[in-house]
């Protein structure tokens, strides 16, 4: 009983460790491969809205035939459920290119940075959620060591301010109710997204060319595609799979806070890639910050691994599972709502 604890407990650690490595990865990976699209020096496709709505039309895909071919499971969860959290998605992602075309590269580094305050306190009015004080001194480092290596002018206009208020709190929103879905309706991470994927994905390319137009002046229509920009688009793509596939299992088996954490981990990749490949100016105040972030993700990690630890002795055989775990045992054990797990089915 003892050997097959500690072997449940290193799977769920390996499993651990694998979604977080695939979401670093293909997030960096999917940066990388943008910067080259984007920039005028690159490909110069400046549609970052549209380009979004292939991302989550190869997920779509993706989705549909795993499905088809029986190697995921479809449940049932209430298109309306599926429809408000789509739209939360999209404003999240319009509110980011807005905020970003509006205010100062500073007041949009300062509003992503905000995400973890705004998460820890929507998660304690919406689930009553409390964290302790090394969970809180070590996010404050996080954010304080990425604001020092970022942050550099901070010019605030009226419009860009609240397109910052709406993709702050859309992000922050939409990240929790991954996680509370999942949970909701019994469904695994690539279950839901395989239901909001063509959602967000039929939205975002019938609006996506309307707002990179009013963000950039450009039409997608003029854009003349070259097979270097189209093998980007496909690459970029291809990664936007395993970023969403991970985004999900991240926050399903973890939470909204430890995700955000795990962004600004991907931030101080970048930014260290960019000194590495791209010759971007390294100073003493970039080290500097790189260093205290990285100090402040090993603390919260060793923190969160203390709240665990403390649950478990409260609630034997804890530390082991996984939620999603938890919630498969439920299901066994009849406790779960649903019955009856539909093999084969294509997005209902």
């Amino acid at each position: 009983m003892e050997k097959e604890r500690k072997s449940s407990s290193v799977n769920v650690v390996v499993s651990d460790v694998g979604a977080w490595g695939m979401n670093i990865i293909s997030s960096v990976g999917i940066i990388m491969a943008n910067k080259q699209l984007m920039s005028p020096s690159g490909f110069a496709f400046a549609f970052a809205t549209t380009l979004t709505g292939f991302h989550f039309s190869v997920t779509a895909l993706v989705g549909l035939v795993s499905n088809a071919a029986g190697y995921s499971a479809s449940k049932h969860v209430p298109m309306w459920e599926l429809l408000w959290f789509s739209i939360v998605a999209n404003m999240s992602i319009s509110g980011m290119n807005f905020s970003l075309m509006l205010n100062s590269v500073g007041f949009y580094q300062i509003s992503k940075l905000s995400m973890i305050p705004v998460v820890c306190v929507m998660e304690w009015i919406l689930h009553g959620k409390h964290y302790s004080k090394e969970v809180k001194m070590a996010v404050t480092v996080v954010v304080v060591g990425v604001g020092i290596c970022t942050v550099t002018d901070m010019n605030v206009n009226a419009k860009g301010f609240l397109c910052a208020c709406v993709a702050i709190l859309s992000t922050s929103f939409q990240q929790i109710s991954i996680g509370s879905l999942q949970k909701k309706y019994s469904v695994s991470s690539f279950e839901l997204l395989s239901k909001t994927a063509p959602i967000q994905a039929l939205s975002l390319l019938i609006l996506g060319p309307v707002i990179d137009y009013y963000l950039t002046g450009k039409l997608l229509s003029n854009y003349k595609l070259s097979s270097g920009a189209f093998f980007f688009i496909l690459l970029s793509c291809s990664l936007a799979v395993f970023c969403n596939v991970s985004q999900y299992l991240c926050i399903g088996r973890f939470s909204a806070v430890s995700f955000q954490v795990l962004g600004h981990m991907k931030t101080v990749c970048v930014l260290t890639l960019g000194w590495l490949l791209f010759d971007s100016e390294l100073t003493l105040k970039n080290i500097l910050g790189v260093v205290l972030a990285v100090v402040g993700m090993v603390v919260y990690s060793s923190a969160v691994e203390v709240e665990k630890k403390a649950n478990s002795k409260i609630i034997p055989g804890k530390e082991s599972l996984s939620e999603e775990d938890s919630q498969l045992l439920k299901e066994d054990n009849g406790e779960s709502g649903v019955n009856d797990v539909e093999l084969g089915k294509s997005i209902g």
